[in-house]
């Protein structure tokens, strides 16, 4: 059973994540995000964000986080809000302002390729949502939030889909579930010919 669901009447400054279904269609109910990955968790929208250089090489992040920390991720990973008193975010939105805070990234355009629903539990925490696989170019400097990341690096991107294929305990669940969809998704390629 779902506990304490908020409406969009009640006043609070916490950050609040979008209920949806497993199509990606919300519910009209928002959550606190520590009441999201509690126990069993809320399903809530979140995404993550894959940006590729001109040299075929994706940008990764060693996560600094309370959930599986120390674990090779996507470049940026969140959820989509939800601000009183109208206005949800967009994934746009929502990536653009992930890049900034933990890569110091700006300026990138940033297309929706797939999604997928998934539950991981990670001790009294878990995850339990539908996550949107976005993807971009990008060749600019890189200031990441050393709060947030340990390090980062960039890997050619077949060798990142195989490492994560045959490792996979080295990396985050939803990058696991997210290279699936990227290694069916040709998008990322004819992205980078469309900006040459």
């Amino acid at each position: 059973m779902r506990r304490g669901i908020l409406s969009m009447k009640k006043n609070t400054t916490r950050q609040m994540l979008i209920i949806v279904d497993d199509n990606d269609v919300p519910t009209g109910q928002y959550e606190d995000k520590g009441e999201c990955h509690f126990g069993d968790g809320i399903h809530h929208r979140a995404f993550v964000v894959l940006l590729e250089n001109f040299k075929g090489e994706v940008l990764l992040q060693l996560r600094k986080h309370v959930r599986w920390d120390k674990y090779w991720d996507l470049t940026a990973i969140s959820h989509v809000l939800h601000f009183r008193p109208d206005h949800n975010e967009s994934y746009q939105e929502a990536a653009l302002r992930s890049l900034k805070e933990e890569m110091g990234i700006t300026n990138v355009t940033i297309k929706k390729i797939g999604g997928f629903n998934y539950f991981a539990k990670y001790h009294s925490h878990c995850e339990n949502e539908y996550c949107a696989v976005l993807i971009g170019i990008y060749n600019g400097k890189i200031a990441p939030n050393t709060d947030v990341i340990y390090e980062y690096k960039w890997m050619p991107k077949n060798a990142f889909i195989n490492d994560v294929e045959q490792f996979p305990e080295k990396y985050t669940p939803w990058a696991v579930e997210g290279v699936k969809i990227l290694d069916q998704n040709s998008e990322i390629k004819d992205q980078k010919q469309d900006q040459k």
